[in-house]
């Protein structure tokens, strides 16, 4: 889906450039300057921010899920021996 008219961007592209990492961008103008493109008329940006969120909250419910099962498995095998 189109999510920004005025540079012709997608939801997938703007989904793309959120790799993990310290570079990855945390504000719409930074997922912008990783698009090489800047805000034109800014209608987009609440958007933009919302696909930032729910990146953000699925990256941190997959980091919560594996890290609590990998600690539950660890306490197991400290319990065990």
């Amino acid at each position: 889906m189109i999510v920004c008219s005025c540079n012709v961007l997608s939801d997938g592209q703007v989904r793309a450039c959120l790799n993990p990492g310290p570079g990855c961008p945390r504000t719409p103008a930074q997922v912008y300057a990783c698009l090489g493109c800047s805000p034109k008329c800014g209608r987009c940006a609440r958007t933009i921010r919302g696909i930032l969120d729910r990146a953000l909250a699925e990256a941190h419910a997959a980091c919560t899920t594996t890290c609590g099962a990998a600690c539950t498995l660890k306490e197991m095998k400290e319990e065990a021996a």
